[in-house]
């Protein structure tokens, strides 16, 4: 049986928690601007810009959001499939080189 004083409550989690994370979000925005305001061209820039966002994404999701708090197959039913989704995105994408490879060599041209 839950302690009636507890249950009262509710789940409160420290202000400084949500003060880090606040600090860690302005963190990774004046990174992903840096990337920008450096020129940093290329596969890095797009690696560090998708990277930065994904760390946001996951500040926002297991703090602001209490997915870190939940049952873990709540997490991996709320994770798993945009996961997946692009690993078949991935597949895909490997099908359609191989595809237009294909018809460019022996269809001369694409067809």
């Amino acid at each position: 049986m839950e302690h009636p004083s507890a249950a009262h409550e509710g789940q409160h989690h420290p202000i400084s928690l949500y003060l880090k994370v606040w600090g860690y979000l302005f963190l990774l925005s004046a990174m992903s601007y840096m990337v920008d305001y450096l020129h940093v061209q290329g596969i890095v820039r797009w690696t560090l810009i998708i990277l930065f966002m994904l760390l946001k994404a996951g500040l926002i999701l297991s703090i602001f959001m209490h997915l870190a708090w939940e049952r873990l197959s709540l997490i991996y039913a709320i994770l798993v499939p945009p996961l997946v989704l692009l690993v078949l995105v991935r597949i895909m994408t490997i099908e359609a080189n191989y595809a237009f490879w294909t018809r460019a060599i022996f269809m001369g041209g694409g067809g």
